[in-house]
């Protein structure tokens, strides 16, 4: 029997199992900010109520039974042992009450990610097929305001109600992606590294971009979103792999 078949009895054990295994990863990849940045994962219909990150533990140790459970509309659970700091509340408690299909969100200030969102253009053109990936369906923050507490938090909601749009750039900040599943958000997370890599790597060259016409990045943006379950392949993998090394993530 693998680790991830052991269900303690805990309330969301799957998601936080999915959770555990996505912060692993990313702190794997080195995408991590130390013992900042939050990942959430809603559990109830509107999507008030989460899972995130106990409060600056770092990825690379978190554990599935030590995932909070905060409510966005309920100030007082930030008030329990590890609670989220108040920008983790600020930022993912502000999506989660206004963008009800968001019901996983990711954020981080990962090494690409962050420099595009630091270029004075932090558009992402459509130079390969993961650059296109998310062609017309990012939103660039031009309007960074400090830390993300609560009236921040509220600001950047209300770049994503459109549910189309999963990608946020933050500019001068970092990267927001969410999705309809720890595995559907961790998988638009990595790819987003990937693309914003490719091209923060392509324009180092100094040469002339290759770049799709319109249609044909729109194309392979469709036909990726419809791609039959890569995200779930891509996370279970990931998990076969922590459970071969006998990681606790999942504990």
């Amino acid at each position: 029997m693998s680790v991830t078949e052991l269900r303690p009895n805990m309330e969301f054990w799957q998601e936080r199992v999915d959770m555990a295994a996505a912060f692993r990863w990313t702190a794997r990849l080195n995408m991590h900010e130390g013992v900042a940045n939050h990942f959430s994962l809603s559990v109830n219909e509107d999507g008030t109520k989460f899972l995130m990150n106990p409060n600056q533990v770092h990825f690379s140790r978190v554990r599935a039974s030590e995932l909070i459970l905060v409510d966005a509309n309920d100030p007082e659970t930030l008030e329990g042992p590890d609670a989220p700091d108040p920008t983790a509340w600020g930022l993912h408690g502000g999506i989660h009450r206004h963008c009800p299909h968001a019901r996983c969100a990711m954020h981080v200030h990962s090494i690409f990610a962050t420099v595009l969102a630091s270029l004075a253009d932090s558009r992402l053109p459509p130079i390969d097929q993961n650059c296109a990936t998310f062609f017309n369906r990012y939103v660039i923050d031009e309007g960074y305001g400090g830390l993300a507490f609560e009236d921040e938090g509220e600001r950047c909601a209300a770049l994503l109600t459109d549910p189309k749009v999963k990608t946020m750039i933050m500019g001068n900040h970092g990267v927001m992606v969410i999705g309809g599943s720890v595995a559907d958000t961790f998988n638009r997370l990595y790819y987003f590294e990937r693309a914003a890599e490719t091209y923060i790597r392509a324009l180092q060259t100094g040469m002339p971009l290759r770049v799709l016409s319109d249609e044909v990045a729109e194309k392979t943006a469709r036909e990726l979103e419809e791609y039959p379950e890569q995200d779930v392949r891509h996370l279970a993998e990931l998990k076969a792999i922590l459970d071969s090394e006998g990681s606790d993530y999942a504990s």
